[in-house]
Formats: structure tokens, C-alpha cells, sequence
């Protein structure tokens, strides 16, 4: 089961208000895998969704659990549940391989996802949050990843962040030679983004971040200077672009601040791409005369590309997404199945022994040849009934009539009872009159 928002159901404001920092995560996975029907779950958080993937063998109750955590953590209401999917089974395993393969992101193909997806991954490993069946579906997802990337177009026209910053920068200025950049943030998507300018001929660099240290470090890596947090109006008094992404819980920039930079600019444009998660730049900033503000929403916009080669490699990566769930689907109601299985050939082999020592009792004593093919027999009356009933239940194509059928099997050889009697077996009162008999025949 998946639970979530992203970009196509929820603005920006309230995927804010559901981020969780990537610190705070491993807080989320531990409490929410001792949640009541949760068995495994995973946390994928993105500058475009806040997700919750579960394994779960009672969904409903799983997912009032997270609905209590939404609620008590980050004051989920439940008018805004609506925002939030609920995707079962198929739909949930189909989402699942769309994710890293790029097809739901915030621009198609985003190659970042990939990343995004493993650390989610190994951030649920790291606490014993995911099992056998979540592990087995991310892996697979990513593999399925791979395919879509390698035998589709979406690999050659992937947009990421940093490639729709330069070029909505370049749609701006038309030229971004000599321009000067202004970095507010440390993290990758920043320094990727300036990196992009850089190469299409962009002047100077000046970087801020609330370590002073990462900022002199990316800013000579970048061939800038660093600048003091305290320093930053200055600075953009003499930006052509701003690019902030620092991950503060408050905006660095207000509009009543905007207003006094762009007098003293006297109206020259000045771009903000505001990039981060939360953002960093008040949204009424894009109401100030001589600034340009672009938050992750504006740059999607921007870089939206309609072709029909688009729409092409989204239909060949959705074919492939869909054909490969299916069979791993498969594989997973397989697995599902495993263990009942495995508990009702134990059963099988402690049903032939009893009546095996029973047997043994009645007609005995048998030469060692004669107790090794006995034993034989049994071992292949064990193996038939049990191969038949395993296959019966993994090739079943419905997961409700396979767990109907799973429910039988349980129920007729008391699997989920190992107390009570073996099916199969003798009552007490059939095993006393037997012990008699054999008394009075001695």
C-alpha cells in the first residue's frame, strides 16, 4: 500500500507542511513500524512528495495509523485528506515502479529520483523497518528503473531541477555570459545548478550557507567566493540570479525586504529560484516590480515540453512499468504463500509419522528394507499432495480467491492451531480401544 501527496495533489504549501528532513525520518520509520498493521514501511520525501510505502496484511488498520501519526505529528485534518492517495496491490506496486524510473516526477525522467529512492531504502534498512517484501519491491524498482531509462527515450530528454533553472535563466537573459549568481545553500541541487551557469558562460559566484566552512569550500570548488549569512541583501544587491535551497524552517527573504532591494536596485530584474524544501523566499515576493521569483511549481511550468517524442517515451516507459508488475506480482502473491507452505508440509510429515509409529505398532516389527520403503512412500505422498496444493495457491490470478483458498488450507489442516488434533489422526477415544485390542490380542 502507498499513502501520499505530491505535485498532482497537493499545491506546494501543504507538501511543505508534510516534509519530513531526511534527520527526522529515521524518528518516523521507528515509530511507525511498531504501529498497529504495519509490517514494513519505508519513507520516500522529495522536493514533490511525502509518501509512505507499507507492507501491510490488514490495510485498513495500517492505514488508520498512519492517519492518527498525520494527524498528531503534523496536524493532519480530515478535510485534507483528500490531498493524500491511498493505492492498493496493483496500483501500489505500478506506482511503486514509476517512481525512480522518473515517470511521476516533478519533470520527467529526473534522474535524482534513482538517488531518492535507495536513500529511502536504506534509511528503512538502517532502523528494520522493511522485510522481505518491501526489499524486494524497491530493489526491483530500481531495477525496472534501469530498463526504462535504458530502452525508451525518457534517459535523452530527462529534465532535472538544475537543467530547468539554466534554462528558464536563459529564457530570461537570453545570454547568460557575465552574469552573476548568487548561491543561498550548500546542498547538490544548488551547486549542480551553478555548475549548469557556469558552463554556459555565467561570471561570478558568490556562495552563503549557514556554515561558513561548506560555503567557502563549494564556493572555491566553484572558483567563487563565500559570504556571510548576515551579507546576503548586499550580496543581492549585485545578483543577476539567486539559486537557495539551505533547508531553513523560515523565510529568508520577505517581501517587505524584497521591496527594499529592488528600490535600491532602481527596478533591475533580479531572478530567484527558489528551489528548496521548505522554501526560503516568502511567496508575495513574486508581487514586488523588478524581481522574478520561480519556486519548484513556476520551474515545472517553465520547463514543461509538449512533443510527441514525450508522449512517446512516457508510453513506452508506462508498457514496460506495466508488464513488469505484473509478473512481479506474481512473484510477491508467491512469496505470500511461502509460509503456509512450508507450516502445511511439517503438518503433512507429522500426519505420516503418527500414522506411520501407529502402523509400525499394529503390523510390526519390518526389516530394515521394508521400514525404508515405508518411509519412502510416505515421503512421496507428502511431496505430491503438498507440490499440488503449493501450486494450486501460487498460480491462483486473483489475491482474493488466493487468500480464500490460503484460509482453507489453514482451516483444514489446523495451521493456525497447532494444538488441536492432527487432521487425519485418530481421536483419544479411537487410541484407547486400539491399545486395548493390542492387550488382549497379546
Amino acid at each position: 500500500m502507498v499513502i501520499g501527496l505530491n505535485h498532482r495533489t497537493a499545491p506546494l504549501s501543504m507538501r511543505e507542511r508534510f516534509w519530513i528532513s531526511e534527520k527526522h525520518r529515521y524518528e518516523v520509520l521507528r515509530e511507525l513500524k511498531s504501529a498497529e498493521g504495519i509490517e514494513e514501511v519505508a519513507v520516500l520525501c522529495t522536493r514533490c512528495r511525502t509518501e509512505f510505502l507499507l507492507w501491510a496484511s490488514e490495510p485498513t488498520l495500517a492505514a488508520n495509523s498512519l492517519l492518527q501519526f498525520l494527524s498528531s505529528d503534523y496536524g493532519l485534518k480530515l478535510s485534507e485528506w483528500q490531498h493524500f492517495y491511498r493505492l492498493l496491490d496493483e496500483a501500489a506496486l505500478a506506482h511503486i515502479f514509476r517512481l525512480p524510473s522518473g515517470l511521476d516526477s516533478l519533470f520527467l525522467g529526473e534522474p535524482q529520483v534513482v538517488a531518492q529512492v535507495e536513500s529511502a531504502l536504506q534509511q528503512a534498512r538502517t532502523v528494520g523497518a522493511v522485510g522481505p517484501f518491501l526489499n524486494s519491491t524497491l530493489s526491483k524498482a530500481l531495477e525496472v528503473s534501469q530498463k526504462v531509462r535504458g530502452e525508451t527515450g525518457i534517459g535523452k530528454m530527462a529534465v532535472s531541477i538544475p537543467t530547468a533553472a539554466l534554462a528558464l535563466a536563459r529564457q530570461i537573459f537570453g545570454t547568460l555570459e557575465n552574469r552573476r549568481v548568487l548561491l543561498l545553500g550548500t546542498d547538490e541541487m544548488c551547486e549542480e545548478s551553478v555548475r549548469h551557469m557556469i558552463g554556459h558562460g555565467a561570471g561570478s559566484v558568490v556562495v552563503i550557507d549557514q556554515s561558513p566552512a561548506r560555503a567557502d569550500e563549494l564556493a572555491k570548488k566553484l572558483g567563487g567566493t563565500s559570504a556571510a549569512i548576515t551579507d546576503r541583501w548586499k550580496c543581492m544587491l549585485r545578483a543577476d540570479i539567486v539559486i537557495t535551497s539551505t533547508g531553513c524552517p523560515h523565510f529568508l527573504l520577505t517581501q517587505e525586504e524584497a521591496e527594499r532591494i529592488a528600490e535600491e536596485r532602481n527596478r533591475v530584474a533580479l531572478v530567484i529560484m527558489d528551489i528548496g524544501m521548505p522554501r526560503d523566499v516568502d511567496p508575495e515576493v513574486r508581487r514586488v516590480d523588478g524581481i522574478l521569483l520561480y519556486d519548484l511549481e513556476g520551474l515545472e511550468r517553465a520547463a514543461q515540453i509538449k512533443s510527441e517524442d514525450r508522449v512517446d517515451a512516457i508510453a513506452d516507459g508506462e508498457k514496460i512499468v506495466a508488464q513488469e508488475a505484473q509478473v512481479f506480482r506474481g512473484q510477491l502473491q508467491a512469496k505470500n504463500v511461502v509460509p503456509t507452505i512450508v507450516a502445511l508440509r511439517h503438518r503433512l510429515e507429522e500426519i505420516c509419522r503418527q500414522e506411520l509409529e501407529s502402523f509400525k505398532e499394529e503390523r510390526g516389527p519390518f526389516t530394515r528394507e521394508q521400514d525404508q520403503t515405508l518411509h519412502a512412500i510416505t515421503a512421496q505422498v507428502i511431496q505430491k499432495i503438498a507440490s499440488s496444493l503449493a501450486r494450486e495457491l501460487k498460480e491462483v490470478p486473483e489475491k482474493e480467491e488466493q487468500e480464500r483458498m490460503n484460509a482453507a488450507v489453514t482451516r483444514l489442516f489446523h495451521l493456525a492451531s497447532p494444538k488441536q488434533a492432527l487432521a487425519g489422526t485418530r481421536s483419544e477415544k479411537e487410541e484407547n480401544e486400539r491399545t486395548k485390542r493390542t492387550a488382549v490380542a497379546g
